[in-house]
């Protein structure tokens, strides 16, 4: 992941009743292993977060990321006075924001990299923890870290497709720290109009996935085969901060009819993007619940439960509303 150009500022907040203020580098950092390996760590970090995705808004003010963004792309991104004026102007005006709603300040990191034939720009306001270490006399001393895992605020822009302004999620920032106050005034700084809702789109894709499943009247090892495809590609997607692609997804799915799926999803109209953002916990939280006891054997997506599969404890039975069309087939002709 080459760094084309990365500096750190610093957001000072003493107290609650303190204004910040904001230190600020007068050069970028020199690179070094130890900038590659942290902002390795940090991608890792970012992408574990639960995340909002959209793109910045046509209408946003002069004073948001976005606008002041827009304008720094005109330049020669890859200038260092241009990039520190750029990054400094930014981190002014998140000063607001941090007073507004966080106790303390911290370290803003501002890193503009390439990876592959994309150039994303990657922000976070970084926090530090106590920890200890051994020196060496192999004595315990106290020292500071970063806490890569505390990211109260973070964005990743991905600037070639801000750029071609084909696709309206390119940004992302995460949402689960803070309460939704502070995500909200970090949208509104940032400038930003969600294009789209991660976990909903991934929990649609999951259910045409299971409606595609059903149709196909598959056995239960290729229906089974077919269900770890989707989320092994999902999660590797979800881990490397990248977007689930349909037709991709297709062709993992069903190597023999590639576009099969894809077809699927198209003809029945289930509204999804060509692209989806993966939401970590929606696809963790679908599994298969599978049992055999007494000549009965049964396996179904979690998702159904409630839905077309409902569970009556009093009971302790099993209530299908839905009958797999092959099982009802063969019932009936039993009956006859």
């Amino acid at each position: 992941m080459p760094i084309i150009n990365s500096i750190v500022h610093r957001i000072d907040k003493s107290s609650s009743d303190q204004p910040a203020t904001l230190a600020a580098a007068d050069e970028a950092l020199s690179a070094s292993p130890a900038l590659d390996e942290m902002l390795a760590s940090l991608k890792d970090s970012y992408h574990a977060k639960t995340k909002a995705w959209g793109y910045f808004a046509d209408a946003a003010t002069a004073h948001t990321l976005g606008a002041a963004l827009a304008r720094h792309l005109e330049g020669d991104t890859a200038d260092e006075q241009t990039f520190v004026a750029f990054t400094r102007q930014a981190a002014e005006s998140l000063k607001t924001l941090v007073d507004d709603h966080l106790p303390v300040g911290g370290h803003l990191l501002f890193a503009h990299t390439r990876q592959g034939d994309a150039e994303h720009l990657t922000l976070a306001l970084l926090h530090h923890r106590e920890g200890y270490a051994i020196d060496a006399s192999l004595g315990v001393v106290p020292v500071r870290q970063l806490n890569l895992g505390q990211l109260t605020l973070a964005a990743r822009v991905d600037l070639t497709q801000m750029q071609a302004g084909t696709s309206r999620q390119y940004v992302s920032y995460n949402k689960d720290r803070g309460g939704k106050k502070l995500a909200e005034g970090f949208r509104d700084w940032l400038g930003c109009e969600e294009g789209v809702d991660a976990s909903s789109e991934t929990r649609t894709l999951l259910k045409a996935f299971s409606d595609y499943v059903e149709s196909e009247d598959l056995p239960e090892a290729q229906s089974r085969e077919k269900t770890d495809a989707l989320i092994d590609y999902a999660n590797g997607q979800a881990r490397s901060g990248e977007p689930i692609t349909l037709d991709q997804l297709s062709e993992l799915v069903d190597e023999q009819q590639p576009k099969a799926f894809y077809d699927y999803i198209r003809n029945q109209d289930y509204g999804l993007s060509p692209e989806i953002p993966p939401d970590k916990r929606t696809l963790q939280q679908f599994r298969r619940f599978t049992g055999r006891a007494s000549g009965v054997s049964i396996s179904f997506d979690s998702h159904l439960l409630g839905d077309s599969i409902e569970y009556d404890a009093q009971q302790d039975r099993l209530i299908i509303k839905k009958v797999p069309g092959q099982l009802r087939d063969q019932i009936k002709q039993r009956r006859e």
